[in-house]
């Protein structure tokens, strides 16, 4: 563990082997933290709006190219399209890192694992909380630390080792509900942006129709009305593309929240396992009554 010098006293104290304040990507550039896992309220949206603009700012050096038309024809929708898009991916990418923070906290050797003897009672209790804030800065912005000083803190109060594996099992069960709220706005966009895709090509039949209609009525021979009509076809073909760019957006954030939340799944699953064998599996009866 290094040491650092305070400014105030001229003192060297121990640096904690944990920092969220140094390690989590919100906090770190000066952005307001989400809580645990969950990403910010400002952070995502902003970087997604930055993506969203440099994506089309790309688009417009190629006009004429196929990707350029598709976009931005019918500027809108599609631009709407890209920057929920674009804050879905930063947000997942924000969480992944917050994820990645939070496993960290696993390799904390609190307990003695050299020593099969080490039995956790009221007063080892209170020497690994001093050794809990000396090796993380802010135990309550960890879920595995959290949940270790919230049992460990209320150890005298409890008479049963059930009673400290209840107050883990309903800190994780809250836990996994806070964690599935987190992925509540990244659910609403994969819903929208397809609907988005589905009212731009509604839009699009609509005006491509409304043209069919004024050409059956002002067209006088067979070639003019030839033409008319491949003018409105290409119309048709290209008032569907807003609903593919809808339905590929929406998988592709649906299959990276897949990979974000099974990873953060296994990691809420290895903070169990953590209590149960560091925490409830040192515990004994005789110790804590």
């Amino acid at each position: 563990m290094d040491t650092v010098v305070d400014m105030v006293t001229g003192r060297k104290q121990l640096k904690a082997t944990l920092s969220f304040s140094r390690g989590d990507i919100e906090r770190r550039i000066g952005f307001p933290a989400g809580r645990f896992t969950s990403a910010g309220p400002l952070l995502s949206p902003l970087l997604g709006l930055v993506l969203a603009v440099g994506f089309f700012g790309i688009l417009s050096l190629f006009p004429e190219s196929m990707i350029a038309r598709m976009f931005l024809r019918r500027i809108v929708i599609p631009a709407t399209i890209v920057f929920l898009t674009a804050w879905s991916v930063v947000l997942l990418l924000v969480k992944a890192q917050k994820i990645r923070l939070q496993r960290k906290s696993l390799s904390l050797k609190l307990v003695p694992t050299d020593d099969p003897g080490f039995v956790l009672t009221p007063t080892s209790a209170q020497s690994i909380l001093e050794l809990l804030y000396v090796s993380v800065d802010d135990p309550q912005q960890f879920l595995l630390t959290r949940r270790i000083h919230n049992a460990l803190a209320n150890l005298r109060n409890v008479g049963r080792i059930g009673d400290v594996d209840e107050v883990l099992r309903t800190q994780a069960e809250n836990d996994e509900a806070s964690t599935d709220s987190s992925y509540t706005i990244v659910r609403g966009f994969i819903w929208a942006i397809p609907v988005l895709g589905f009212i731009g090509t509604v839009l699009g039949l609509s005006v491509a129709m409304g043209s069919f209609g004024t050409v059956l009525t002002s067209a006088g021979e067979m070639q003019e009305l030839r033409g008319a009509l491949t003018t409105v076809v290409g119309g048709l073909s290209t008032a569907f593309e807003t609903t593919l760019q809808g339905l590929v957006a929406a998988l592709a954030i649906h299959i990276l929240m897949i990979m974000t939340r099974r990873k953060e799944e296994q990691f809420l699953d290895d903070c169990k396992d953590y209590c149960q064998k560091y925490i409830v599996g040192r515990l004994r009866l005789d110790a804590i009554q």
